[in-house]
């Protein structure tokens, strides 16, 4: 594919890659918002549904060393397209699997493939901004987003109609291959196909590199940003609906404003971040966001009440809404081995975020789990001053 700054074709492929963030929040989002239904069909505890959840997100933490391979083999366009359609099979037989040993199967396979797929499809937005010179990773993260509100809407629709998970599920899956469809023929090529520009050489000699880009201490050092990062979407995502009733003490109907102001604000932002890393540079979004996020937070603790609470939530989605499509774009710059480490530990920091905030809450109360919510952002915070961030995107735009 010829390097080129004409817009429309760059709109095509941004809207391509596109496809492929919406596929993935809307595959997950399909069968999270079913979770009652499968729970009752296969006749699951408590504790075995945490499982069955525990173990989608173990499959993708553990898949770094597959995903890395394959996408040495593969490349980002292949390896997207087969995980896509893997995540497409998976989601219709987890809507037949007779029993819950098959279920788990199926579920860590779900994990794996979401592994591979998250990994190509940010290899393909890193590559789509390098080709283009046009930051686009923030808008992309946003479509991930809308696939998840897409699934909710899907799921209140389908279950109107029919208590079918099958049924539900073999719409979606459809939905899903016609958005695999879509992507297919404009995605972009691998980065050994793309035409040399000034930083090939140096890129190509960190990709030979191997393990020794794995050890360097800027990828450790995203790696961090990134686990942090998505440890705070995930607590808030978590914990803001039970802080909401339990400490703010609102009414039962309006416990849900946590979730839903962070929600809103992070979509907004992704809608506009791409403009602020053209503008200032990736390096600083990150971290005069994560500041914001962590301070914004840590002031509205002590204050109480729904008002600041609301507030301080609202800086959180604001200022963490960059973070994770940053932090993507910098590791693919390191490499394919660096990109699929650090995504790896943002998986890890999803899993354990939610589960280190409930140990802290139930040794020091939630405003203490908040709190480290808090920290976790300034962490974020105090790794991207360490980091060097290559803002060659935001020079091209100037």
């Amino acid at each position: 594919m010829r390097m080129t700054s004409g817009q429309d074709e760059f709109r095509r492929v941004k809207w391509a890659i596109a496809a492929l963030f919406c596929f993935l929040g809307f595959q997950y989002g399909t069968w999270a918002s079913r979770l009652p239904a499968l729970k009752a069909r296969l006749d699951l505890g408590a504790g075995e549904l945490g499982l069955l959840l525990m173990a989608c997100g173990a499959g993708a933490a553990i898949s770094f060393p597959l995903v890395a391979a394959l996408m040495h083999r593969l490349g980002p366009r292949r390896l997207a397209l087969a995980s896509a359609l893997c995540l497409a099979a998976l989601l219709v037989a987890l809507s037949v699997v007779p029993n819950y040993p098959l279920a788990l199967l199926v579920i860590c396979g779900d994990g794996v493939a979401v592994g591979c797929l998250n990994v190509a499809m940010n290899a393909q937005g890193a590559l789509l901004e390098t080709v283009y010179g046009h930051t686009a990773m923030a808008q992309l993260h946003a479509t991930f987003s809308a696939g998840l509100l897409a699934a909710a809407l899907l799921a209140s629709g389908a279950t109107t109609v029919t208590q079918s998970v099958a049924f539900h599920f073999a719409i979606a899956a459809t939905i899903l291959l016609l958005l695999l469809a879509y992507a297919r023929p404009t995605l972009l090529t691998t980065p050994e196909q793309q035409p040399e520009d000034t930083d090939t050489p140096k890129k190509q000699k960190r990709r030979s590199r191997g393990s020794l880009t794995l050890l360097s201490g800027k990828t450790l050092l995203l790696g961090c940003a990134m686990a942090f990062g998505t440890l705070t979407e995930g607590a808030m995502n978590d914990w803001s609906t039970l802080y909401m009733k339990d400490v703010v003490k609102v009414p039962s109907a309006e416990t849900p404003a946590g979730i839903a102001v962070v929600s809103v604000m992070m979509l907004l932002a992704r809608l506009r971040a791409d403009r602020w890393r053209s503008r200032w540079g990736d390096g600083r979004v990150v971290r005069v966001g994560s500041a914001v996020a962590g301070i914004g937070l840590a002031l509205a603790l002590p204050l109480g009440g729904v008002i600041p609470t609301l507030l301080g939530f609202a800086c959180v989605g604001l200022g963490t809404a960059a973070v994770t499509p940053c932090v993507y774009v910098a590791a693919a710059d390191q490499g394919q081995d660096a990109l699929a480490l650090v995504a790896a530990m943002g998986t890890t920091g999803l899993l354990a975020g939610p589960a280190l905030i409930g140990f802290v809450a139930s040794v020091g109360g939630l405003v203490l789990g908040m709190a480290t919510v808090a920290a976790s952002a300034l962490i974020i915070c105090m790794a991207a001053i360490q980091i060097h961030w290559n803002d060659r995107v935001a020079v091209r735009r100037q």
